[in-house]
């Protein structure tokens, strides 16, 4: 038996890769590599520049006597504003000054007829304390 000739067979199926055969190289990868960035931009980038976009707009469009409630959690209606800050009054007589991007949602317009709930000072979570 001759081990030369199966020494140069084995060399030959398993090569270098000169012959252009072995893998797909950087080509085959690229197109999952696409992909995938294209699915992280219609699952995660696009929708949250449309959030971010809608909150930017709702906090441009404050005004004067809006019901809003802050990041905090702090429900109050809107009796002044600045370019960068909005005064919020919480209760009779007292009013606090926020940053407008701590505005977290509005509840109500002014001028809307929509029933809203309101700021009640008799709210029943109060009772128990």
């Amino acid at each position: 038996m001759n081990f030369d000739i199966l020494f140069q067979l084995l060399a030959q199926e398993g090569g270098g890769g000169t012959d252009g055969q072995q893998g797909g190289g950087m080509g085959s990868m690229l197109i999952p590599m696409i992909l995938i960035m294209v699915m992280f931009y219609f699952i995660l980038i696009r929708p949250q520049r449309k959030q971010q976009k809608a909150q930017e707009e709702m906090r441009n469009s404050l005004g004067i006597g809006d019901k809003v409630v802050t990041a905090g959690g702090i429900h109050g209606i809107i009796t002044g504003q600045t370019k960068t800050t909005v005064s919020v009054k919480v209760a009779d007589g007292m009013s606090i000054k926020f940053d407008r991007a701590s505005i977290g949602q509005v509840v109500s317009r002014k001028g809307e007829g929509t029933p809203v709930e309101e700021l009640a000072d008799d709210d029943p979570a109060d009772e128990n304390e």
